[in-house]
């Protein structure tokens, strides 16, 4: 498949239903406070933003919301894609489910593969946060788009270069208002979201 809407990478979309995983009602729960709070949604023009996804057990692979579902007020399992292949030099994805993953989903394969001990990623928007981001938060340059392998590329490079491994937050400088969180679970990434929101 090729661009579509906000994905950018190249989708090999196995379509076959998504089956119960555990950790959907985790995923839904978190999800749906991220939504009350204006940090996952659609934006002027429509276009859903803001993503969830959980890892496979010890894997690479990952559970993740299905693009533009930023709108939808709660998800069913169609709209889960399971990443089970990804190559970032190719900006290219394999994955399962009724709906194509997320266009950050290479942007989370790029914090689970940098964090071993990461079991869920957020990508969420607060422009507030984004404007008064502290100056030791790490962050990707301003030059950078989300959803391509250059972001890829800074997400590494953050682990290499940055605490972002104890901090489990960074900025996305040039995508307005985005952050991405991790943690051990859901609970634990969106604790850190929290935290720095309320500071």
């Amino acid at each position: 498949m090729s661009e579509t809407g906000s994905v950018k990478f190249k989708c090999d979309q196995v379509a076959v239903k998504t089956i119960p995983f555990d950790g959907m009602a985790e995923l839904n729960e978190h999800r749906r406070k991220l939504q009350q709070l204006g940090l996952i949604g659609v934006d002027a023009s429509g276009i859903g933003y803001g993503n969830l996804s959980i890892r496979d057990g010890t894997t690479n692979k990952f559970y993740i919301t299905g693009s533009m579902t930023g709108g939808k007020p709660a998800l069913d399992l169609a709209d889960y894609a399971r990443v089970v292949s990804y190559d970032f030099d190719r900006n290219w994805l394999r994955c399962e489910g009724s709906t194509i993953a997320s266009s950050e989903s290479l942007t989370h394969a790029a914090v689970y593969e940098s964090e071993p001990k990461a079991g869920a990623v957020i990508h969420c928007h607060d422009f507030k946060l984004w404007k008064e981001r502290p100056a030791e938060m790490p962050a990707t340059p301003e030059a950078v788009d989300y959803g391509t392998p250059e972001m890829v590329q800074e997400v590494r490079r953050l682990f290499e270069n940055t605490d972002v491994k104890s901090r489990k937050i960074f900025m996305m400088a040039g995508h307005e208002g985005g952050f991405v969180t991790f943690g051990r679970d859901l609970e634990d990434a969106y604790a850190v979201l929290m935290k720095h929101l309320e500071a």
